[in-house]
Protein backbone atom coordinates (compact mmCIF):
# COMPACT_ATOMS: atom_id res chain seq x y z
CA UNK A 1 0.00 0.00 0.00
CA UNK A 2 1.31 3.52 -0.59
CA UNK A 3 0.62 5.48 2.26
CA UNK A 4 1.71 8.97 0.52
CA UNK A 5 -0.33 8.45 -2.57
CA UNK A 6 -3.06 10.74 -1.39
CA UNK A 7 -0.78 13.39 -0.39
CA UNK A 8 1.39 13.39 -3.65
CA UNK A 9 -2.27 13.69 -5.41
CA UNK A 10 -3.42 16.77 -3.51
CA UNK A 11 0.06 18.03 -4.28
CA UNK A 12 -0.37 17.22 -7.49
CA UNK A 13 -3.96 19.22 -7.67
CA UNK A 14 -2.68 22.03 -6.03
CA UNK A 15 -0.01 22.89 -8.81
CA UNK A 16 -2.84 22.25 -11.56
CA UNK A 17 -3.56 25.97 -12.92
CA UNK A 18 -7.17 27.31 -12.53
CA UNK A 19 -8.52 25.74 -15.43
CA UNK A 20 -7.26 22.46 -15.28
CA UNK A 21 -8.77 22.01 -11.97
CA UNK A 22 -11.76 23.20 -13.28
CA UNK A 23 -12.43 20.77 -15.92
CA UNK A 24 -16.01 19.16 -16.09
CA UNK A 25 -15.89 15.70 -14.47
CA UNK A 26 -19.34 14.42 -16.29
CA UNK A 27 -21.71 15.90 -18.58
CA UNK A 28 -23.83 17.81 -16.18
CA UNK A 29 -21.05 20.20 -15.62
CA UNK A 30 -20.24 20.66 -18.78
CA UNK A 31 -20.93 24.14 -20.38
CA UNK A 32 -21.53 24.92 -24.03
CA UNK A 33 -21.89 22.91 -27.15
CA UNK A 34 -25.88 22.35 -26.21
CA UNK A 35 -26.64 21.76 -30.06
CA UNK A 36 -24.89 18.60 -29.73
CA UNK A 37 -24.45 17.70 -26.31
CA UNK A 38 -27.61 19.02 -24.82
CA UNK A 39 -30.74 16.33 -23.53
CA UNK A 40 -31.49 14.08 -26.20
CA UNK A 41 -28.64 15.36 -29.09
CA UNK A 42 -27.13 13.07 -30.90
CA UNK A 43 -23.38 13.30 -29.14
CA UNK A 44 -25.17 12.88 -25.93
CA UNK A 45 -27.09 9.98 -26.54
CA UNK A 46 -23.67 8.03 -27.94
CA UNK A 47 -21.63 9.19 -24.82
CA UNK A 48 -24.80 8.05 -22.62
CA UNK A 49 -25.19 4.79 -24.23
CA UNK A 50 -21.24 4.23 -24.43
CA UNK A 51 -21.97 3.46 -28.22
CA UNK A 52 -19.05 5.87 -29.59
CA UNK A 53 -17.94 6.00 -33.50
CA UNK A 54 -15.15 7.66 -34.08
CA UNK A 55 -15.62 11.62 -34.16
CA UNK A 56 -13.65 14.80 -34.99
CA UNK A 57 -14.09 17.73 -32.80
CA UNK A 58 -13.72 21.13 -34.56
CA UNK A 59 -13.44 24.67 -32.54
CA UNK A 60 -11.30 27.37 -31.56
CA UNK A 61 -9.20 27.22 -28.43
CA UNK A 62 -10.78 27.17 -24.99
CA UNK A 63 -13.83 25.57 -26.43
CA UNK A 64 -14.19 22.21 -24.48
CA UNK A 65 -12.44 19.44 -26.96
CA UNK A 66 -9.99 18.31 -24.91
CA UNK A 67 -12.45 18.40 -21.94
CA UNK A 68 -15.31 16.72 -23.28
CA UNK A 69 -12.91 13.70 -24.59
CA UNK A 70 -11.80 13.70 -20.89
CA UNK A 71 -15.55 13.34 -19.66
CA UNK A 72 -15.86 10.34 -22.49
CA UNK A 73 -12.76 8.80 -20.95
CA UNK A 74 -14.34 8.86 -17.29
CA UNK A 75 -17.54 7.54 -18.76
CA UNK A 76 -16.62 4.71 -21.41
CA UNK A 77 -15.87 0.97 -20.76
CA UNK A 78 -13.19 0.78 -23.41
CA UNK A 79 -9.81 1.31 -23.11
CA UNK A 80 -8.43 5.29 -23.77
CA UNK A 81 -5.61 6.69 -24.84
CA UNK A 82 -4.72 9.72 -25.01
CA UNK A 83 -2.09 11.41 -26.88
CA UNK A 84 -0.87 14.75 -28.62
CA UNK A 85 -0.16 14.66 -32.18
CA UNK A 86 2.79 17.33 -31.40
CA UNK A 87 4.38 15.41 -29.69
CA UNK A 88 3.53 12.17 -30.31
CA UNK A 89 5.44 9.92 -33.44
CA UNK A 90 4.88 7.20 -35.96
CA UNK A 91 6.74 4.66 -33.73
CA UNK A 92 4.83 5.39 -30.50
CA UNK A 93 1.00 5.42 -32.46
CA UNK A 94 1.99 2.01 -33.86
CA UNK A 95 1.97 0.63 -30.71
CA UNK A 96 -1.10 2.21 -29.49
CA UNK A 97 -2.72 0.15 -32.53
CA UNK A 98 -1.31 -2.74 -31.81
CA UNK A 99 -1.84 -2.83 -28.37
CA UNK A 100 -5.71 -1.96 -29.69
CA UNK A 101 -5.75 -4.88 -31.64
CA UNK A 102 -4.33 -7.60 -28.84
CA UNK A 103 -6.75 -6.08 -26.24
CA UNK A 104 -9.62 -6.44 -28.56
CA UNK A 105 -8.19 -9.95 -29.57
CA UNK A 106 -8.10 -11.17 -26.14
CA UNK A 107 -10.85 -9.62 -24.18
CA UNK A 108 -12.31 -7.70 -26.35
CA UNK A 109 -12.35 -3.98 -24.94
CA UNK A 110 -12.23 -1.45 -27.20
CA UNK A 111 -9.48 1.02 -27.46
CA UNK A 112 -10.94 4.89 -28.13
CA UNK A 113 -7.73 6.67 -28.88
CA UNK A 114 -7.72 11.18 -28.22
CA UNK A 115 -5.86 12.16 -30.41
CA UNK A 116 -5.46 16.20 -29.97
CA UNK A 117 -4.24 18.86 -32.57
CA UNK A 118 -4.97 15.84 -35.03
CA UNK A 119 -4.15 18.44 -37.58
CA UNK A 120 -0.32 18.32 -36.52
CA UNK A 121 -0.04 15.13 -38.17
CA UNK A 122 1.05 14.94 -42.12
CA UNK A 123 -0.94 12.84 -44.47
CA UNK A 124 1.46 10.41 -44.65
CA UNK A 125 1.10 9.72 -40.31
CA UNK A 126 -3.11 10.18 -40.87
CA UNK A 127 -2.92 7.15 -43.20
CA UNK A 128 -1.43 5.26 -40.54
CA UNK A 129 -4.94 5.66 -38.49
CA UNK A 130 -7.18 5.13 -41.25
CA UNK A 131 -6.86 0.62 -41.26
CA UNK A 132 -7.85 0.84 -37.85
CA UNK A 133 -10.58 2.99 -37.82
CA UNK A 134 -12.10 1.29 -40.50
CA UNK A 135 -11.69 -1.74 -39.17
CA UNK A 136 -12.95 -1.29 -35.89
CA UNK A 137 -10.13 -1.93 -33.82
CA UNK A 138 -9.75 1.77 -32.50
CA UNK A 139 -12.36 4.58 -32.13
CA UNK A 140 -10.51 7.47 -32.83
CA UNK A 141 -11.19 11.09 -31.50
CA UNK A 142 -9.61 13.89 -32.83
CA UNK A 143 -9.35 16.83 -31.71
CA UNK A 144 -8.30 20.12 -33.94
CA UNK A 145 -8.47 24.13 -34.28
CA UNK A 146 -8.39 23.66 -38.28
CA UNK A 147 -10.58 23.13 -40.59
CA UNK A 148 -11.08 19.45 -40.71
CA UNK A 149 -12.08 19.29 -44.88
CA UNK A 150 -8.75 20.84 -45.14
CA UNK A 151 -6.23 19.20 -42.32
CA UNK A 152 -7.62 15.99 -42.05
CA UNK A 153 -7.15 12.92 -44.09
CA UNK A 154 -10.79 12.87 -46.49
CA UNK A 155 -10.86 8.72 -45.83
CA UNK A 156 -10.69 9.62 -42.16
CA UNK A 157 -13.58 12.39 -42.60
CA UNK A 158 -16.01 10.02 -43.86
CA UNK A 159 -15.67 7.96 -41.10
CA UNK A 160 -15.96 10.28 -38.62
CA UNK A 161 -18.42 12.10 -37.35
CA UNK A 162 -18.13 16.03 -37.43
CA UNK A 163 -18.64 17.91 -34.36
CA UNK A 164 -17.94 21.60 -34.38
CA UNK A 165 -17.26 23.61 -31.40
CA UNK A 166 -19.10 27.32 -30.55
CA UNK A 167 -16.88 29.88 -28.70
CA UNK A 168 -18.78 29.92 -25.66
CA UNK A 169 -21.50 32.41 -25.08
CA UNK A 170 -20.86 35.23 -22.32
CA UNK A 171 -23.48 33.75 -19.98
CA UNK A 172 -21.36 30.23 -20.19
CA UNK A 173 -18.61 32.24 -19.75
CA UNK A 174 -20.16 33.82 -16.57
CA UNK A 175 -21.44 30.61 -15.16
CA UNK A 176 -17.80 28.78 -15.29
CA UNK A 177 -15.91 31.95 -13.48
CA UNK A 178 -19.03 31.92 -10.87
CA UNK A 179 -18.44 28.41 -10.26
CA UNK A 180 -14.71 28.45 -9.97
CA UNK A 181 -15.57 31.16 -7.66
CA UNK A 182 -17.84 29.09 -5.32
CA UNK A 183 -16.23 25.81 -5.70
CA UNK A 184 -14.48 25.12 -1.93
CA UNK A 185 -12.25 22.12 -3.71
CA UNK A 186 -10.91 23.30 -6.85
CA UNK A 187 -11.61 26.78 -7.13
CA UNK A 188 -11.58 30.01 -4.58
CA UNK A 189 -14.46 28.93 -2.10
CA UNK A 190 -12.68 28.72 1.25
CA UNK A 191 -11.30 32.34 0.22
CA UNK A 192 -13.46 35.40 1.53
CA UNK A 193 -13.47 36.68 -2.31
CA UNK A 194 -15.88 39.21 -4.05
CA UNK A 195 -15.77 39.82 -7.75
CA UNK A 196 -17.45 42.86 -9.08
CA UNK A 197 -20.04 42.11 -11.46
CA UNK A 198 -18.60 44.26 -13.53
CA UNK A 199 -15.53 42.67 -13.54
CA UNK A 200 -16.67 39.16 -14.83
CA UNK A 201 -18.58 41.37 -17.59
CA UNK A 202 -15.23 42.73 -18.76
CA UNK A 203 -13.72 38.73 -18.92
CA UNK A 204 -17.03 37.31 -20.70
CA UNK A 205 -16.62 39.98 -23.12
CA UNK A 206 -12.52 39.63 -23.90
CA UNK A 207 -11.94 36.30 -23.34
CA UNK A 208 -13.83 35.99 -26.92
CA UNK A 209 -15.29 32.65 -26.04
CA UNK A 210 -12.33 30.85 -24.09
CA UNK A 211 -13.15 29.51 -20.86
CA UNK A 212 -9.44 28.59 -20.12
CA UNK A 213 -8.65 32.59 -21.02
CA UNK A 214 -11.32 33.82 -18.81
CA UNK A 215 -10.13 31.19 -15.61
CA UNK A 216 -6.61 32.40 -16.28
CA UNK A 217 -8.04 35.63 -15.71
CA UNK A 218 -9.61 34.74 -12.98
CA UNK A 219 -7.07 33.31 -10.91
CA UNK A 220 -4.01 36.22 -11.81
CA UNK A 221 -6.63 38.65 -10.17
CA UNK A 222 -7.13 36.49 -7.07
CA UNK A 223 -2.98 35.32 -6.56
CA UNK A 224 -2.16 39.03 -7.38
CA UNK A 225 -4.94 40.36 -4.86
CA UNK A 226 -3.38 37.35 -2.11
CA UNK A 227 0.31 38.40 -2.39
CA UNK A 228 -0.79 42.21 -2.10
CA UNK A 229 -2.20 41.10 1.03
CA UNK A 230 -0.05 41.07 4.20
CA UNK A 231 -2.30 39.13 6.39
CA UNK A 232 -5.73 37.06 5.62
CA UNK A 233 -8.39 39.54 4.72
CA UNK A 234 -11.36 39.76 2.13
CA UNK A 235 -10.77 40.03 -1.44
CA UNK A 236 -12.24 42.30 -3.65
CA UNK A 237 -11.76 41.87 -7.43
CA UNK A 238 -13.02 45.28 -8.94
CA UNK A 239 -13.07 46.22 -12.59
CA UNK A 240 -9.29 47.69 -12.63
CA UNK A 241 -8.48 44.61 -11.42
CA UNK A 242 -10.19 42.71 -13.29
CA UNK A 243 -8.60 44.30 -16.68
CA UNK A 244 -5.05 43.98 -15.60
CA UNK A 245 -5.33 40.53 -15.24
CA UNK A 246 -6.20 39.50 -18.24
CA UNK A 247 -3.92 40.01 -21.08
CA UNK A 248 -4.25 41.99 -24.28
CA UNK A 249 -6.30 39.51 -26.96
CA UNK A 250 -4.42 37.83 -29.87
CA UNK A 251 -6.85 37.14 -32.12
CA UNK A 252 -6.65 33.79 -33.74
CA UNK A 253 -5.95 34.17 -37.12
CA UNK A 254 -4.15 31.86 -39.62
CA UNK A 255 -3.62 33.75 -42.81
CA UNK A 256 -3.84 30.28 -44.93
CA UNK A 257 -6.35 28.85 -42.76
CA UNK A 258 -10.22 28.96 -42.22
CA UNK A 259 -9.75 32.18 -40.25
CA UNK A 260 -8.44 34.01 -43.08
CA UNK A 261 -11.02 32.53 -45.86
CA UNK A 262 -13.92 33.02 -43.29
CA UNK A 263 -12.86 36.82 -42.87
CA UNK A 264 -12.52 37.94 -46.24
CA UNK A 265 -15.55 35.87 -46.51
CA UNK A 266 -17.64 38.09 -44.15
CA UNK A 267 -16.03 40.93 -45.46
CA UNK A 268 -16.77 40.42 -49.48
CA UNK A 269 -20.90 39.76 -48.24
CA UNK A 270 -20.92 42.43 -45.83
CA UNK A 271 -19.74 45.09 -48.64
CA UNK A 272 -22.27 43.26 -51.33
CA UNK A 273 -24.91 43.29 -48.64
CA UNK A 274 -24.92 46.90 -48.35
CA UNK A 275 -23.94 46.79 -44.69
CA UNK A 276 -20.83 49.33 -44.13
CA UNK A 277 -20.87 48.92 -40.57
CA UNK A 278 -19.99 45.23 -40.57
CA UNK A 279 -17.55 45.93 -43.25
CA UNK A 280 -15.63 48.24 -41.87
CA UNK A 281 -16.07 46.13 -38.70
CA UNK A 282 -14.49 42.77 -40.95
CA UNK A 283 -11.70 44.95 -42.06
CA UNK A 284 -11.00 46.16 -38.47
CA UNK A 285 -10.29 42.01 -37.56
CA UNK A 286 -8.32 40.93 -40.32
CA UNK A 287 -6.00 44.12 -40.07
CA UNK A 288 -5.81 43.57 -36.52
CA UNK A 289 -4.79 40.29 -37.08
CA UNK A 290 -2.01 40.97 -39.22
CA UNK A 291 -3.45 40.37 -42.58
CA UNK A 292 -1.82 42.10 -45.84
CA UNK A 293 -3.48 44.75 -46.65
CA UNK A 294 -3.02 44.39 -50.57
CA UNK A 295 -4.81 41.17 -50.20
CA UNK A 296 -7.81 42.93 -48.84
CA UNK A 297 -7.10 45.71 -51.34
CA UNK A 298 -7.78 42.88 -54.30
CA UNK A 299 -10.54 42.01 -52.78
CA UNK A 300 -12.12 45.14 -53.31
CA UNK A 301 -11.03 45.88 -56.60
CA UNK A 302 -13.01 42.54 -57.41
CA UNK A 303 -16.04 43.25 -55.84
CA UNK A 304 -16.11 46.58 -57.46
CA UNK A 305 -16.51 45.14 -60.78
CA UNK A 306 -18.14 42.01 -59.79
CA UNK A 307 -21.11 43.53 -57.80
CA UNK A 308 -21.07 47.03 -57.93
CA UNK A 309 -20.12 47.06 -62.02
CA UNK A 310 -21.98 49.61 -64.56
CA UNK A 311 -24.65 50.53 -60.93
CA UNK A 312 -21.37 52.94 -60.48
CA UNK A 313 -18.41 52.38 -62.39
CA UNK A 314 -16.69 55.20 -59.84
CA UNK A 315 -16.28 52.09 -57.39
CA UNK A 316 -13.79 50.87 -60.07
CA UNK A 317 -11.51 53.82 -59.88
CA UNK A 318 -12.03 54.28 -56.59
CA UNK A 319 -11.04 49.86 -56.02
CA UNK A 320 -7.60 51.25 -58.34
CA UNK A 321 -6.74 54.43 -56.19
CA UNK A 322 -7.00 52.22 -53.05
CA UNK A 323 -4.77 49.55 -54.68
CA UNK A 324 -2.30 51.68 -55.42
CA UNK A 325 -2.48 54.21 -52.10
CA UNK A 326 -1.88 50.73 -50.16
CA UNK A 327 0.86 49.96 -51.71
CA UNK A 328 2.62 53.17 -51.77
CA UNK A 329 1.72 54.05 -48.15
CA UNK A 330 1.29 50.90 -46.32
CA UNK A 331 0.11 50.27 -42.62
CA UNK A 332 -1.01 51.70 -40.55
CA UNK A 333 -1.80 54.85 -42.69
CA UNK A 334 -3.72 52.68 -45.31
CA UNK A 335 -6.06 51.73 -43.23
CA UNK A 336 -7.84 55.11 -43.48
CA UNK A 337 -7.78 54.25 -47.11
CA UNK A 338 -8.97 50.37 -47.08
CA UNK A 339 -12.10 52.12 -44.65
CA UNK A 340 -12.90 54.36 -46.99
CA UNK A 341 -12.82 52.35 -50.08
CA UNK A 342 -14.88 49.38 -47.98
CA UNK A 343 -17.57 51.81 -46.86
CA UNK A 344 -18.47 53.55 -50.54
CA UNK A 345 -18.69 49.66 -51.48
CA UNK A 346 -20.95 48.67 -48.95
CA UNK A 347 -23.20 51.68 -49.89
CA UNK A 348 -22.64 52.11 -54.09
CA UNK A 349 -25.62 50.50 -55.37
CA UNK A 350 -25.33 47.10 -56.91
CA UNK A 351 -25.37 45.05 -59.92
CA UNK A 352 -23.57 41.96 -61.27
CA UNK A 353 -25.10 42.24 -64.58
CA UNK A 354 -21.44 42.94 -65.84
CA UNK A 355 -20.19 39.66 -63.99
CA UNK A 356 -23.38 37.16 -65.59
CA UNK A 357 -22.37 38.65 -69.69
CA UNK A 358 -18.49 37.24 -69.00
CA UNK A 359 -19.43 34.56 -66.92
CA UNK A 360 -22.25 33.51 -69.36
CA UNK A 361 -20.44 34.28 -72.61
CA UNK A 362 -17.10 32.33 -71.41
CA UNK A 363 -19.37 29.47 -70.53
CA UNK A 364 -21.06 29.59 -74.59
CA UNK A 365 -17.17 30.03 -75.62
CA UNK A 366 -16.09 26.75 -73.38
CA UNK A 367 -19.17 24.65 -74.13
CA UNK A 368 -20.68 25.59 -77.31
CA UNK A 369 -20.20 25.74 -80.85
CA UNK A 370 -17.55 27.96 -81.74
CA UNK A 371 -18.96 31.13 -83.75
CA UNK A 372 -17.05 32.95 -86.54
CA UNK A 373 -16.44 36.08 -87.02
CA UNK A 374 -18.69 37.57 -89.90
CA UNK A 375 -17.21 38.63 -92.77
CA UNK A 376 -18.25 42.10 -92.65
CA UNK A 377 -16.65 42.46 -89.29
CA UNK A 378 -13.20 40.59 -90.44
CA UNK A 379 -10.22 42.73 -90.74
CA UNK A 380 -9.63 44.22 -94.18
CA UNK A 381 -6.54 46.06 -93.89
CA UNK A 382 -4.49 43.63 -95.50
CA UNK A 383 -3.59 43.42 -99.60
CA UNK A 384 -5.90 40.52 -100.57
CA UNK A 385 -8.68 41.16 -98.23
CA UNK A 386 -11.03 42.41 -100.63
CA UNK A 387 -10.95 39.23 -102.35
CA UNK A 388 -11.75 37.37 -99.54
CA UNK A 389 -15.07 39.37 -99.05
CA UNK A 390 -14.17 40.65 -95.41
CA UNK A 391 -15.04 43.97 -94.52
CA UNK A 392 -17.55 43.99 -97.29
CA UNK A 393 -21.32 45.55 -96.33
CA UNK A 394 -19.28 46.92 -93.05
CA UNK A 395 -21.42 49.84 -91.70
CA UNK A 396 -19.52 52.87 -90.23
CA UNK A 397 -21.43 54.08 -87.31
CA UNK A 398 -20.02 57.46 -87.47
CA UNK A 399 -21.26 58.16 -90.74
CA UNK A 400 -25.10 58.08 -89.22
CA UNK A 401 -26.59 61.19 -88.04
CA UNK A 402 -26.73 59.03 -84.10
CA UNK A 403 -23.89 57.15 -84.86
CA UNK A 404 -25.65 54.08 -83.98
CA UNK A 405 -26.40 51.53 -87.06
CA UNK A 406 -28.70 48.77 -87.24
CA UNK A 407 -25.59 45.84 -87.44
CA UNK A 408 -25.37 42.47 -86.78
CA UNK A 409 -21.96 42.10 -84.71
CA UNK A 410 -22.55 38.55 -83.18
CA UNK A 411 -23.66 36.20 -86.15
CA UNK A 412 -26.82 34.98 -83.45
CA UNK A 413 -29.44 36.19 -81.39
CA UNK A 414 -28.13 36.08 -77.47
CA UNK A 415 -28.52 38.31 -75.20
CA UNK A 416 -25.84 38.24 -72.36
CA UNK A 417 -25.95 42.08 -70.85
CA UNK A 418 -29.29 42.36 -68.90
CA UNK A 419 -28.63 45.65 -66.78
CA UNK A 420 -30.16 45.96 -63.53
CA UNK A 421 -31.26 48.98 -63.60
CA UNK A 422 -30.17 50.34 -60.90
CA UNK A 423 -27.94 53.34 -60.15
CA UNK A 424 -26.65 53.91 -63.23
CA UNK A 425 -27.59 51.18 -65.05
CA UNK A 426 -31.02 52.22 -64.91
CA UNK A 427 -30.08 55.34 -67.76
CA UNK A 428 -27.60 52.45 -69.38
CA UNK A 429 -31.48 50.24 -69.46
CA UNK A 430 -32.88 52.53 -71.09
CA UNK A 431 -30.22 53.35 -73.55
CA UNK A 432 -30.03 49.77 -74.19
CA UNK A 433 -33.60 49.07 -74.70
CA UNK A 434 -33.41 52.20 -77.24
CA UNK A 435 -30.99 50.56 -79.04
CA UNK A 436 -33.05 47.39 -79.31
CA UNK A 437 -35.82 49.03 -80.45
CA UNK A 438 -37.65 47.66 -77.11
CA UNK A 439 -40.81 49.75 -76.07
CA UNK A 440 -40.40 51.74 -72.86
CA UNK A 441 -41.42 50.15 -69.40
CA UNK A 442 -44.80 51.44 -68.32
Amino acid sequence: MDLFAATREKYLQQAQPLPARMRPRNLDEFVGQQHFLGPGRLLRRLIEADRLTSLIFYGPPGTGKTTLAQVIAAHTRAHFVEMNAAAAGVKEVRQVLDDAARRLAHTGQRTVLFLDEIHRFNRAQQDILLSDVENGRIILIGATTENPFFAVNSPLVSRSQIFQFNPLTEDEIRLILRRAIADRQRGFGELPLTVEPAALDLWARLCDGDARRALAALEVAVLSSLRASAAPQPLVITLDVARESIQRKALVYDDTGDQHYDAASALIKSMRGSDPDAAVYWLARMLEAGEDPRFIARRIAILASEDIGNADPRALTIAAATFDIVEKIGMPEAQLTLAQAVIYMALAPKSNASAVAIWEASADVREGRTLPVPRHLRDASYRGAQRLGHGQGYKYPHDHPDGVVDQDYLGVEKIYYRPAGRGLEAELLKRLRELRGEKPAQ
